[in-house]
């Protein structure tokens, strides 16, 4: 909005009025899984695959929070777009992001949900990390989002918490996932559902179920920041 006054020399001189504040950017990077040096995730569970389920729901995700007032980047820019472990927390790096979610599925012989977070340093690719505060952060940050996101999921799908990176297959070798010993800002990976299960991949393969799935995760994301 601009503001005139009137001078005496009867000439019109405006000013610009100062904006109102919106408050500081929050950063959030949405890491889709897959393909990586690890799994390309295209193997088909139950009539879909991990890298798809990923992307339809890292899209729905970004929508959400772009709506809610986040700055979001994502980790890549189309489904199948190959995207090394380490490139992927570079990219949450560099936006100065407060949060990174990485979204995968599991393939088990469980059922549901979980979010996992470094629970100890790591060492990958001649790094080490994450530092205790990224740690500490990445704790508090599952917490938060487990939180937001249990109530939405309620009866739709098994509640498997929250675990360290420690109890995965790569964090158990390395101590950290990749994507956490890179990592500089708080980092979580959520399991969105099982895919080798039936009945989570018929859930996650419906637009009610993705839907209900980036709420959730959104949800999450802002219990976090009213916490931080």
């Amino acid at each position: 909005m601009r503001v005139c006054q009137l001078s005496a020399l009867l000439v019109v001189s405006c000013v610009s009025a100062p904006k109102a504040s919106k408050g500081p950017v929050r950063v959030v990077a949405i890491d889709p899984g897959h393909p990586s040096e690890v799994s390309s995730g295209a193997e088909v569970q139950n009539g879909t695959t991990e890298v798809h389920t990923a992307w339809v729901i890292a899209i729905e995700l970004q929508a959400l929070l772009r709506a809610r007032g986040y700055s979001v980047v994502m980790t890549k820019s189309r489904e199948n777009e190959v995207v090394r472990n380490v490139a992927r927390a570079q990219v949450g790096n560099r936006a100065n992001a407060l949060l990174m979610v990485r979204l995968h599925c599991d393939a088990s012989t469980d059922s549901g949900y979980a979010l996992y977070y470094p629970d100890r340093i790591g060492r990958s690719e001649g790094k080490t990390g994450p530092t205790a505060d990224v740690m500490r952060g990445s704790a508090a940050a599952a917490e938060s989002l487990l939180a937001g996101m249990a109530p939405v999921l309620a009866g739709k799908l098994k509640n498997g918490g929250v675990r360290g990176d420690s109890k995965t297959l790569v964090g158990s070798r390395q101590g950290a996932l990749t994507g956490s010993v890179w990592s500089q800002i708080p980092v979580v990976l959520v399991e969105m559902v099982t895919l080798s299960n039936a009945r989570d991949a018929s859930f996650i393969k419906s637009s009610a179920g993705r839907a209900l799935m980036a709420r959730a995760i959104a949800n999450g994301v802002d219990r976090y920041f009213a916490r931080n």
